[in-house]
């Protein structure tokens, strides 16, 4: 199998592809929901993880933000098959707004040389949960008007198992399509 990460004529075009098939992919998890509060649990972190796995920092920014921008003029890509600017700043907004900064810091844990180390990569999706969670529990607290105790209960505490499963998922499927060749570099 020819190494599809090499520069090449259609290098840019195979980037391009990816980036906009993980956009479509994280649209598509959003409609994947358990709703057990005023945030549900949906397969949409994961495929923000491994965006940002196997894009990089750059393009998993990129997939993310066409994701939002999908959403905000109206494309119903968001939970429950919602859209628009109301949904943004809607108590789900901050965590929207928070997987920006998920995408980046997961799209950090790949090497200069391509590789996708398990320690690298759980620390990186670690980080980009916690940086969801703050973003997310601070705009909930604004927009409900809770106390950082019960933003946290209804915002945070519900969703760390689950997202703890969804990195250590979308890490072992980046290393295994890396290890494939077929990911993008």
């Amino acid at each position: 199998m020819a190494d599809l990460r090499e520069t090449g004529p259609l290098s840019d075009l195979h980037r391009l592809v990816w980036t906009a098939l993980m956009a479509a992919l994280i649209g598509a998890g959003a409609y994947l929901i358990v709703p057990i509060g005023p945030v549900p649990v949906s397969m949409q972190p994961f495929f923000i993880f491994l965006a940002g796995y196997l894009l990089g920092p750059r393009r998993a920014v990129l997939a993310m933000g066409l994701y939002l921008l999908a959403g905000t003029i109206g494309l119903p890509v968001f939970s429950g098959g919602k859209s628009g600017l109301a949904h943004l700043i809607g108590p789900t907004g901050g965590y929207l707004f928070g997987f920006l900064a998920t995408a980046l810091l997961c799209g950090l844990a790949r090497t200069a040389d391509g590789r996708l180390p398990w320690t690298r990569g759980l620390g990186a999706g670690l980080a980009g949960v916690g940086a969801a969670y703050v973003a997310g529990a601070a705009w909930l607290k604004t927009v409900l008007d809770l106390t950082w105790t019960k933003a946290a209960a209804v915002g945070i505490l519900p969703f760390i198992p689950w997202d703890i499963i969804k990195v250590v998922a979308a890490l072992a499927c980046a290393r295994y399509l890396v290890r494939l060749a077929i990911a993008p570099r």
